[in-house]
């Protein structure tokens, strides 16, 4: 169960942020939230339970934010 439940949120965080697509967000701003998704579900497939998650959406969010800089 807690397998489908960490599926599940990751699929909802994705739709969304592919709602404010054409929101007039910097190229920054887009990869600092694409990275803490990708982080958070990272984290929490690595780790699990809620520290992994929130740990792994924070330096996917610090790695996106470094890399939409560029």
């Amino acid at each position: 169960m807690k397998k489908y439940l960490g599926s599940a949120m990751a699929v909802v965080m994705i739709v969304g942020l592919s709602g404010c697509a054409d929101m007039g967000l910097t190229r920054s701003q887009r990869d600092t939230g694409i990275g803490a998704v990708v982080g958070g579900v990272a984290g929490s497939a690595l780790v699990g339970g809620p520290v992994g998650t929130i740990g792994g959406a924070a330096v996917g969010g610090l790695i996106g934010h470094e890399v939409g800089k560029r």
